[in-house]
């Protein structure tokens, strides 16, 4: 497999008071699409700049295939990055940004012309070689960077949200686009974002970061399936927060009071006593909404009032009032024609339905 195997050890980096990086420790495996995500200012360009040798950490190191490469200016690193600026020349053809750095390396120009003709196919952009940055769309402008890049033969590409200046339909044909272009390449993607359906779509596994600090490495379904903490929960799409006190626990089985929701069943094997205060969740796909009452063994069954229905054409999401006074989200696809005709509107008295093993403990409450 091409590509390197990079190491993060016991990072830390900080401007002045600000800590932005506090020991953070990663291993990014040869080959992989692997996305730092958090919200701005967590630290993940940072981390970037660091690896990429733009950035020297105060402490720790960076490895590359086990070489410490800690002090060694990017050139050295065999890494090259993809800024969200694009960096392109203005005044260069297509053509001749993506040659800039075969011509600096005084490559022959034959080799030259093989060389970027192979990577304007792979982006896509053949036919706007003799065009300048400024008769090119945002898409087409990200392509230039991407193949100018890897033109280099980078074992590790670093992306610095790369798509966020695009729209939001565009973005999404790129990354589509990038991912197919990894599949090509097949050498070490870092890709750091803010946007969590972007690292969901296509990375190999994920970084979550907040406050300088990685919260949880793991794949998208990891990520999103089982959160470790309730920050990681609410940072990854939406999602439903339970508090309250374990009243049982056989098992797997826990049985919480919840604040608002009265007693809930958790099959959770997180490591909890009787007595502990937890917090819990439940993504708003996995609740069933219905105007019946619905029985099942360790089923919750909550009834209450729509306070909103908002459709989106693939899915309605419910707001909906219990009779306990808690707000619950709830997401209902629209899988079939008859299922996007609405029978249950706003002010609606509907029973709401989750399967115990849907709940994931995610923390002990403070």
């Amino acid at each position: 497999m091409k590509g390197s195997d990079v190491t993060v050890s016991s990072v830390s980096k900080s401007f002045g008071d600000f800590r932005a990086l506090k020991d953070i420790n990663l291993e990014i495996r040869k080959g992989e699409f692997f996305s730092l995500l958090g919200p701005s200012g967590c630290g993940k360009t940072t981390l970037l700049r660091v690896i990429a040798g733009f950035e020297d950490a105060d402490s720790g190191s960076v490895s590359i295939d086990e070489v410490d490469v800690s002090g060694l200016p990017p050139d050295k690193r065999h890494c090259n990055t993809v800024f969200q600026s694009y960096a392109l020349f203005p005044h260069l053809t297509v053509y001749e940004n993506v040659a800039f750095s075969l011509r600096i390396k005084k490559m022959p120009n034959r080799l030259i012309k093989e060389l970027v003709t192979r990577h304007l196919a792979m982006v896509q952009l053949e036919e706007h070689a003799d065009k300048k940055p400024s008769q090119l769309s945002g898409g087409q402008k990200q392509r230039v960077a991407i193949a100018r890049a890897l033109i280099n033969e980078p074992s590790v590409l670093l992306l610095d949200e790369p798509l966020s200046a695009l729209d939001a339909k565009l973005r999404q044909h790129m990354l589509m686009e990038l991912d197919a272009i990894h599949d090509k390449v097949g050498i070490t993607f870092i890709y750091v974002t803010h946007d969590q359906q972007e690292a969901l779509s296509v990375s190999d596994r994920i970084a979550v970061m907040n406050a300088g600090v990685v919260l949880q490495v793991g794949s998208p379904q990891q990520i999103y399936e089982n959160p470790a903490s309730e920050f990681v929960a609410r940072f990854i799409g939406e999602t439903n927060i339970l508090q309250g006190k374990i009243l049982t626990r056989e098992g797997s089985l826990n049985t919480i009071d919840a604040d608002g929701f009265g007693a809930i069943l958790i099959d959770d094997e997180t490591k909890v006593v009787v007595g502990d205060d937890v917090v819990a969740t439940i993504r708003p796909e996995k609740i069933r909404i219905s105007n019946d009452r619905p029985s099942g063994a360790e089923l919750n069954v909550l009834h209450g009032i729509v306070e909103e229905p908002v459709y989106s054409g693939f899915q309605t999401k419910y707001i909906v009032r219990t009779d306990t006074g808690a707000k619950v989200i709830i997401f209902r696809q629209h899988a079939n024609w008859s299922e996007g005709i609405p029978d249950i509107e706003w002010k609606d008295e509907v029973f709401l339905s989750f399967s115990a093993r849907d709940m994931v403990i995610v923390g002990k409450s403070a």
